[in-house]
């Protein structure tokens, strides 16, 4: 029980850091609203996939988009956690290690999904189904994609010392994670080379799940299969995750 109350306690932290905060919401809003109405439409104008408008296809992708770049640079906030000898005053406390890292991945999760919920709005605007399917399948692809990112910027978080080299080394992760996830394009008739890459990212069966909930020509891989791939990868972050908290220096 004590152990779950200390995660609650890092968790409501992080609620609290967050609420003090809303320009985290706003400046996350910009980036995908941009690609929503002036990539989506400007491109959409002359393209369609399927059935559907460019606009419209890309709606989910820009939504798992928002999960990946907020969850992963959840990580960055233990740079300065340590930097700022905060962590090391919850570090001592009876709460273990592995117990921070449970708070830390609900507060960056609940973080998150906070703000990617803003982006149901616009997929109602863009007429996309807002149904109780919809939005299970949806919630769940984005809870599951949001615990593994979390968990990946948090073992960066872990692992790198200054603000500049976690950057720097997400702009290797991050990028590479959504144009390689089918965000942007159809899954069918690409290249070999290609869709080995898209299928070794775990991101791809979180933006197919999005497409199942939203789109009526539905994902390219069976859902189960896109929730089962994406469990996978949220266990292996997880352990990355917090084996890398578990040994962190906080020199």
């Amino acid at each position: 029980m004590g152990e779950l109350v200390g995660i609650y306690a890092v968790w409501l932290r992080e609620m609290k850091v967050f609420l003090r905060e809303p320009e985290r919401v706003v400046s996350s809003l910009v980036s995908p609203l941009l690609w929503i109405f002036g990539f989506g439409t400007g491109l959409g104008a002359s393209v369609t996939i399927g059935d559907v408008s460019y606009q419209t296809f890309i709606l989910p992708g820009v939504m798992a988009m928002n999960i990946l770049f907020t969850a992963v640079f959840y990580g960055l906030y233990i740079i300065w956690d340590r930097k700022l000898d905060f962590l090391k005053e919850v570090l001592v406390s009876p709460l273990s290690r592995s117990g921070v890292f449970a708070g830390k991945v609900l507060g960056g999760v609940t973080d998150a999904l906070i703000q990617a919920s803003v982006l149901y709005a616009v997929a109602a605007f863009l007429g996309l189904p807002i149904t109780p399917f919809s939005i299970g399948v949806s919630l769940l692809a984005l809870i599951l994609i949001a615990v593994c990112m979390t968990s990946v910027g948090l073992f960066f978080g872990a692992i790198l010392s200054t603000p500049e080299s976690f950057q720097l080394v997400m702009n290797f992760v991050i990028w590479p994670l959504f144009f390689f996830s089918g965000a942007l394009f159809p899954l069918k008739g690409l290249p070999a080379w290609l869709a080995a890459l898209i299928y070794l990212d775990p991101l791809t069966y979180g933006v197919d799940a999005l497409h199942w909930a939203f789109l009526s020509s539905g994902g390219v891989l069976p859902l189960p299969v896109d929730f089962a791939a994406l469990s996978l990868a949220c266990l292996a972050a997880l352990a990355l995750g917090s084996r890398a908290f578990g040994r962190m220096s906080l020199a």
